[in-house]
């Protein structure tokens, strides 16, 4: 059966708040939508308003579903996104996520009541909303567990083992995993067997559930004129550059990165002696252990000729498809290193997180990039040892050829659309050959 021949269906996604999830998602929804198929996507409405607009021919088809976020104590106002939350507040976080589970309950009863129009066939969520895998079932609407994250870190932590929550208690995140796997029919993830032909086929027996990968899901191409909408100042700067001659360096929305660190960074790029554009976010102001630059004294200065410190947002994927960019250092979040392997280039890693050492790993293996070294001694790393990776990828013959053909190797086998879509196309035929 044709996935575009069946019956259109009506899936609601409620991704964890996370813009690295709402993203994935989003893209997901679009997916969907080109297909002739109901998206309802639940999310806050700051988080909403926030998300990039759909594109107008799919926007009738994607309905966004606000459920206000309740007030905690101990959390700023407007805090929705992860990206808002301080320092040692998740857990308040996920308390005021918790209290989404009656709003939640109440959309699925109108959308189930006799008369309704808006039948829900699936719902697709993240391992955090417990609550609402077991409002699904409540209603026999079938449910998929989304992992927006890569097979190989799913492989690797594989199902925990854990006491459920007490009464009264904020469940943690492992306990969240476990509770919505057991309500879920399926596990859908972002994943493809081009990129991870190792980890996926062992995934199944792993979850004790259907595994169904859904690939990449890569941002799709903007359009010309988008490109110079936004951007303009680092888009202009790198129009001037040399072909491959730009190290591209962006470490997510939010970074857990402290001033000292940003420091080491900027001094490596500055021994390494390359040509840069640096797309930096400011931290969190808790996250500061010092008043003052978050960069060195004098460093954008010393630095003028050869590099761009652009402060903020910047349009990675425009970025990432500039023919003056060379390489991509990147903290190696799963949405970015899918738009590095797409970009062709040479990826560097500085992680901080286990998941991004994973996907770190990965590309290593492929020789297609490399991560910063970091001290045996306490684990930290330092000016010399980014300066080296840098150099490895960007200036030295020997290893610069090979991590960039084997880079191109990696774009060819992944950035194939058809192949891509098909993913798509079978996670629709599983949906609706699905018995209840």
């Amino acid at each position: 059966m044709d996935a575009s021949d069946s019956s259109p269906l009506h899936i609601v996604i409620f991704p964890w708040l996370a813009f690295g999830h709402m993203l994935a998602s989003l893209e997901l929804a679009e997916r969907l939508a080109a297909r002739g198929h109901r998206v309802s996507f639940v999310s806050t409405p700051r988080n909403i308003s926030r998300l990039r607009p759909v594109p107008p021919a799919l926007a009738p088809l994607i309905d966004f579903v606000a459920l206000p976020l309740p007030r905690v104590d101990g959390l700023p106002d407007g805090a929705e996104a992860t990206s808002d939350i301080p320092p040692g507040k998740t857990e308040l976080h996920l308390k005021a996520l918790d209290g989404l589970a009656a709003p939640f309950a109440a959309f699925l009863d109108a959308a189930c009541a006799d008369g309704s129009t808006n039948k829900v066939d699936w719902l697709f969520l993240d391992n955090f909303q417990y609550w609402a895998a077991a409002a699904a079932a409540d209603h026999k609407i079938p449910c998929a567990l989304n992992l927006t994250f890569a097979a190989s870190t799913s492989a690797e932590y594989g199902v925990p083992r854990v006491e459920p929550p007490v009464d009264g208690s904020t469940a943690s995140i492992l306990q969240r995993f476990v509770l919505t796997l057991e309500k879920c029919q399926f596990v859908i993830q972002r994943a493809c067997f081009e990129l991870e032909p190792e980890p996926l086929p062992l995934l199944s027996d792993i979850f004790g559930k259907p595994v169904i990968p859904y690939g990449l899901v890569p941002p799709c191409p903007p359009a010309e004129g988008h490109k110079r909408e936004h951007g303009n100042a680092a888009l202009s700067w790198l129009d001037k550059q040399q072909p491959e001659s730009v190290l591209f360096i962006a470490l997510g929305s939010e970074p857990p990165v402290t001033v000292e660190q940003l420091h080491e960074i900027a001094l490596g790029l500055e021994l390494a002696g390359t040509t840069f554009l640096w797309a930096l976010k400011k931290p969190n102001g808790l996250l500061l252990e010092a008043d003052g630059d978050i960069l060195p004294p004098g460093f954008e200065e010393r630095t003028r000729d050869r590099g761009l410190v652009a402060m903020g947002w910047v349009p990675q994927p425009i970025i990432l498809a500039h023919s003056s960019v060379g390489a991509f250092l990147t903290h190696g979040g799963w949405a970015s290193t899918i738009e590095g392997v797409m970009s062709g280039h040479p990826m560097l890693f500085l992680t901080f997180l286990d998941e991004q050492r994973i996907n770190a790993q990965l590309i290593e293996r492929k020789k297609a990039g490399l991560r910063v070294p970091r001290r045996e001694k306490d684990g930290s790393y330092d000016r010399q040892g980014i300066a080296g990776a840098i150099r490895a990828v960007m200036c030295e013959e020997e290893s610069k050829s090979v991590f960039a053909a084997n880079a191109k190797k990696m774009q060819e086998i992944v950035s194939d659309r058809n192949c891509q879509e098909k993913y798509i196309d079978e996670l629709i035929q599983r949906l609706g050959s699905f018995e209840k």
